[in-house]
């Protein structure tokens, strides 16, 4: 893909960390790419907005197999017993990082944000939180010109292009989730050349809307996400609910298996919101992590540094 973006050191030192010498993970990446490839195709024959559906009679050849074709459930799971904010290598969460460098996240922008919350019999556990995909969306809903929607295989994408800075999904979002462009923001000069695609969300642009999108175009070549490939202690999974299959870069699971037998929950579920992202209750133990141990490493954005020109902000 044209705008693909080679993973930054985080996501390289991850993966010396984990060869690939698992013939079980090299087949679900080749799998995992086929699969998005076919979604990808369906996702193309459905109707845009603003476009009326094609007739029956003016099919490609070859449409029907396409929609036969069995679509991905995306979904991401994520261990919070293996999660230790990445104290143990005295570093922000790589998570994180990796996520900014790889998209070029503009400052202050956290897409999988990882929070330090307080556990009830005391210490703290940290908690990575990307955008929940949520197959009940809330912004999806309140978005007044299509700007934000979900596609076939639910996720929940933004096209920039189409934004028109309202703000209402941000309002919408129950999980503080998406992120607002105020100025222009400072980003490396080589971003400029790239070709916008709301599937990786760079160049970024001033007066509209960015989130996580669980990097399909990442998944499409047969790769797992920035952050669960920069992930040290693979806390992180990422999976199709439909072939019921996950991997955290190094152990395939049975997806199923995996969310019963972990007591997984998700976030605010009570608002029926329907997210796929799913928790296993923990505080970093199997990392031998102390939950007294409080604290993280700032998270960092090189860009400004790099950048010729562009503005930052708070949120």
């Amino acid at each position: 893909m044209a705008n693909a973006v080679e993973p930054p050191e985080t996501v390289s030192a991850a993966r010396k960390a984990h060869p690939e010498s698992s013939l079980r993970r090299r087949t679900f990446l080749k799998w995992l790419a086929a699969g998005v490839a076919s979604a990808a195709a369906a996702a193309a024959a459905q109707p845009v907005l603003g476009q009326a559906p094609q007739p029956a009679g003016g099919s490609a050849p070859g449409a029907g197999a396409v929609r036969s074709k069995r679509l991905r459930r995306w979904a991401m799971a994520i261990d919070l017993r293996r999660c230790d904010g990445c104290q143990s290598i005295d570093k922000p969460p790589q998570c994180t990082q990796a996520c900014i460098e790889g998209h070029y996240a503009p400052q202050p922008m956290q897409w999988i944000e990882v929070y330090e919350g307080a556990l009830p019999g005391g210490g703290t556990q940290f908690i990575p939180t990307p955008c929940q995909q949520c197959q009940n969306p809330p912004c999806v809903n309140v978005c007044p010109v299509g700007a934000t929607f979900s596609t076939p295989e639910g996720l929940v994408l933004i096209d920039q292009e189409r934004c028109i800075g309202c703000r209402i999904c941000m309002e919408a979002c129950p999980y503080d989730r998406r992120f607002f462009n105020w100025g222009q923001p400072a980003l490396p000069p080589d971003v400029m050349f790239m070709k916008y695609d709301p599937e990786h969300q760079s160049p970024a642009i001033k007066g509209t809307v960015m989130k996580c999108n669980f990097c399909p175009q990442l998944a499409r070549a047969g790769r797992l996400p920035y952050c669960i490939q920069a992930c040290p202690n693979n806390a992180l999974y990422y999976g199709d609910l439909e072939e019921d299959l996950a991997t955290n870069g190094r152990d395939v699971v049975k997806l199923s298996r995996f969310l019963t037998e972990t007591s997984t929950y998700r976030l605010k579920e009570h608002l029926g919101t329907e997210p796929r992202v799913f928790y296993i209750p923990g505080h970093g133990e199997l990392v031998d992590r102390d939950p007294h141990r409080k604290g993280r490493k700032p998270t960092a954005w090189p860009w400004p540094k790099r950048a010729q020109r562009g503005a930052s902000w708070t949120r």
